[in-house]
């Protein structure tokens, strides 16, 4: 039988957690966001080429754009394509490098 003694016993021992640098080098998320970062500059930079030299002619309409002008808020709109580019295609090709390992398993 056990003690209450034993039951009430309590510690502020934190218990030892794996590390987790194996996992992320397994899936080879450093190259994967390394990647990610080419493509969404690269996706982005042509992008905002396209739309501030005017590669394929003027674009119909005219609007305001107030503070920073069409360059400033295009450079804006690139880095949210490049952030969020980078981001889809390192996530993309972790969960392939995931489901390669598991095949492996």
């Amino acid at each position: 039988m056990v003690s209450r003694l034993q039951l009430a016993t309590v510690t502020d021992d934190v218990p030892e957690r794996p590390p987790a640098g194996g996992l992320v080098q397994a899936l080879d998320v450093p190259r994967n966001a390394a990647i990610g970062v080419v493509v969404g500059f690269g996706l982005a930079a042509t992008a905002y080429l396209f739309r501030v030299l005017e590669l394929f002619g003027p674009f119909q309409g005219t609007r305001q754009y107030p503070v920073l002008g069409p360059e400033g808020w295009f450079l804006i709109l690139a880095f949210v394509l490049a952030s969020a580019t980078a981001l889809l295609v390192a996530t993309v090709l972790t969960v392939v490098s995931a489901y390669r390992l598991s095949k492996t398993v």
